[in-house]
C-alpha cells in the first residue's frame, strides 16, 4: 500500500443541530400554535351563487384589498382557486381603467 492511502477511520461524531428529534428526522421539537382549529373559510362567492365577478363593482373588490391595495391571498380571503383568481383579473382591469389605484399611499418612513 503506498503513503497515498488514507487509513479507514470512522467520521468525526457530530453534534446533534436539534436535540429532542431533529426537523430532517422527522420528531417534534418544533413550536405548535395550540388551541381551537379555525373552521375553514367558504368561498363567498360559491355560498352566494354568484358567478359574476364584475370589475366595475368596485365595493364587492374592495374586501379582497389590503389597506395598501395589495390583493389579499387565497388563506385570507377564503376564496376558492376559480374565485380568487377572477377576483385578481377583476381588480387588475379596474386597475388598468383607474377604478382602482395601484398602490395607497401610506405615510412616510
Amino acid at each position: 500500500m503506498g503513503s497515498s492511502e488514507r487509513p479507514e477511520s470512522s467520521p468525526p461524531s457530530r453534534k446533534k443541530k436539534y436535540p429532542g428529534g431533529a426537523r430532517r428526522q422527522g420528531g417534534g421539537g418544533g413550536y405548535r400554535r395550540r388551541g381551537r382549529s379555525r373552521k375553514p373559510k367558504r368561498c363567498a362567492f360559491c355560498v352566494s351563487k354568484e358567478s359574476r365577478i364584475d370589475y366595475k363593482q368596485i365595493d364587492t373588490l374592495l374586501p379582497y384589498l389590503k389597506n395598501r391595495g395589495k390583493i389579499r391571498s387565497r388563506r385570507q380571503t377564503g376564496l376558492c382557486a376559480k374565485h380568487q383568481r377572477r377576483v385578481a383579473k377583476a381588480v387588475k382591469r379596474a386597475r388598468h381603467l383607474a377604478l382602482l389605484p395601484y398602490t395607497i399611499a401610506g405615510h412616510a418612513r
